[in-house]
């Protein structure tokens, strides 16, 4: 459901994704950035049509981007030449253990149903080199919903809550170093319902260098 809505929509959801007022992106990003590497590898779930943070994320380093919708996926390719793209399922997707200085997921993890994201989360722990970060988004309640006309096509919603979230991410080894409740105002996603306030749980944790989190990356943020 999610890859052939993404499919259909491809067009039109970049136009869509900028008009949302108060998106925090940009300011947690540009904090990711401060502490990684120069020529990081990073790998970002869920690249959509290739707008921002992608084009920022690959002038930075080497820029891995899996996306489950193979049309957004060509949009994003065609956008930002210098990544590697991937297309399939995360959730079953293969990458090196202790590769990635930082795996970005944002507003992409709420369309997984939240039983599934413990599993995913301890795989993305393993991807993460020691001292890297990663920074995502999540649903900030318990919700398992289908939405029949979202954006014109069905759309499937899911996630945690905070505090499961944070015990998800702990449990796959990381440290959260910052969790906090970010409003956004969408536009109008549903016919006749109009903009609508969303909540989103933004999550920064790093995998440790040994023992506990390296120093650095605690300083850098």
């Amino acid at each position: 459901m999610v890859a052939a809505g993404y499919d259909r929509i491809a067009t039109s959801y970049a136009d869509w994704q900028a008009g949302i007022e108060g998106d925090p992106r940009d300011r947690y990003v540009a904090r990711l950035l401060s502490a990684l590497p120069m020529r990081a590898r990073i790998l970002e779930i869920g690249c959509g049509p290739g707008v921002e943070p992608t084009p920022t994320l690959a002038a930075r380093g080497q820029l891995t981007a899996i996306d489950i919708s193979r049309v957004q996926l060509e949009l994003a390719r065609a956008a930002v030449p210098s990544a590697l793209f991937v297309h399939g399922d995360v959730t079953t997707a293969e990458f090196d253990v202790d590769w990635f200085d930082a795996v970005v997921a944002l507003y992409v993890l709420s369309h997984l149903p939240g039983a599934e994201q413990p599993e995913l989360m301890r795989r993305i722990g393993t991807w993460l080199a020691p001292g890297g970060l990663l920074l995502a988004t999540f649903g900030a309640g318990r919700e398992d919903t289908f939405v029949d006309d979202w954006l014109g096509v069905p759309m499937y919603f899911g996630g945690l809550d905070r505090l499961s979230n944070e015990r998800m991410i702990e449990a796959a080894g990381l440290t959260v170093l910052e969790s906090r409740l970010e409003p956004i105002l969408e536009p109008e996603s549903e016919t006749g319902r109009g903009r609508q306030r969303l909540v989103f749980h933004w999550v920064l944790a790093a995998k440790p260098v040994g023992a506990r989190p390296d120093a650095r990356l605690r300083r850098a943020l």
